[in-house]
């Protein structure tokens, strides 16, 4: 399963040991999830790590850039995507592009009102919803 992590999961798995961020990243392996994301989301959490905490960038350095791996994006859709956050745009693209299964964002502001549970056949939520969707289902 193909789990694409936006900027705020990144971030919160750099910030916090504690969490479905980082239960996602320490447990990937285990669950045979493979973690992506874009550059673009790679680019916005290194610009941000110092503002989350000290030990964020050593954080981000050993344990969350290895285990997640960036794509960079060139895709040119063919169906529209109304989405009014223009900085948001490029994250909702990567993930289709990428064909991820899921969207996993803590922005639920953003996402969820705006574009619902799914956009194009990608499922919209976050890693705590993620978690709890996969337990129900008797895949933890």
């Amino acid at each position: 399963m193909r789990l694409f992590l936006d900027t705020s999961v990144l971030l919160a798995a750099s910030g916090s040991a504690k969490g479905a961020s980082r239960f996602l990243l320490s447990n990937a392996l285990e669950h045979q999830w493979k973690l992506v994301t874009s550059d673009y989301c790679v680019e916005e959490a290194r610009r941000n790590l110092l503002k989350i905490g000290r030990t964020a960038p050593v954080v981000w350095t050993e344990q969350i850039e290895p285990r997640v791996r960036a794509f960079s994006t060139k895709l040119v859709l063919d169906k529209p995507l109304v989405f009014p956050k223009a900085k948001d745009r490029p994250v909702v693209i990567a993930a289709l592009e990428i064909k991820a299964d899921w969207l996993l964002t803590l922005d639920e502001a953003d996402f969820h009102l705006k574009l619902g549970r799914e956009v194009y056949g990608v499922s919209i939520a976050t890693p705590g919803e993620f978690l709890l969707e996969q337990r129900a289902r008797g895949m933890l």
